[in-house]
């Protein structure tokens, strides 16, 4: 893989998602902090740098059709799929993960009082992500959409009465941050998504959940602050 040195993060797993499985597991945040160059990343973490790069080189040798392009795609085509295999993943998995953290906070919250905390972030995570996404589908996604169709029609796409675009993308990606921040909580009390010695099945089940969880929340954000939301500010300028 050849990697330009000016390409930020977000910019290298927009190019290629196969680039994602190296940065997670080295614990470089692609996604809320994808604004930044390999260089800063390596410095800030002291990973060697060409060890980095041949890792993303050994990810991308094999040409598998399973890397979508996510990056050629229409953006309301991307928005119907981030509704529709991440919104939807969302609001399934947040009632079955309460559930299965209540239960282990009521029968280890005694010999695990870590518990207690994890599952509150997950609950202002839960309550939190489910207003960030209905304020994405019902005011930000339409507009975006608005704008595509009446581009492709030749009309006005009318004013969404928050001025640019840039303006609710800012607000989404500040959130995004914070789920990051939450997450890295979760992921540091859970010892990395690692069930004590003296975990029962459930145990091991609910951190499981919350480790797939948490992937799916940076291959969410990801789509939306390093593709479509870059796209949607400069199609905003270039054509209205």
């Amino acid at each position: 893989m050849v990697l330009e040195t000016n390409k930020t993060i977000g910019e290298i797993v927009a190019d290629d998602f196969r680039t994602a499985g190296v940065f997670s597991q080295l614990g470089i945040d692609f996604c809320c902090k994808g604004n930044r160059t390999i260089d800063e990343v390596c410095n800030r973490k002291g990973i060697d740098k060409y060890v980095l790069l041949e890792e993303l080189d050994r990810a991308t040798a094999n040409n598998s059709n399973q890397n979508i392009d996510f990056k050629s795609w229409g953006m309301d085509l991307l928005i119907d799929y981030i509704e529709k295999k991440h919104h939807r993943y969302v609001e399934e998995k947040i009632p079955q993960l309460l559930m299965f953290l209540t239960k282990l906070e009521q029968v280890h919250g005694k010999n695990h009082p870590e518990l207690f905390e994890i599952k509150n972030l997950f609950h202002q995570s839960a309550n939190d992500l489910t207003q960030h996404m209905k304020k994405e589908e019902l005011i930000l996604f339409p507009f975006i959409k608005k704008m595509v169709e009446a581009n492709r029609n030749h009309t006005a796409a009318g004013n969404p009465g928050f001025g640019s675009v840039a303006n609710p993308i800012e607000m989404m990606k500040e959130e995004h941050e914070n789920e990051g921040e939450r997450f890295e909580k979760i992921k540091a009390l859970t010892q990395n998504y690692t069930p004590p010695a003296d975990s029962c099945n459930t145990y091991k089940v609910t951190f499981k959940m919350l480790e797939e969880f948490e992937t799916d929340l940076h291959a969410h954000i990801h789509l939306e602050n390093n593709i479509l939301f870059p796209r949607a500010i400069v199609f905003q300028e270039r054509f209205y």
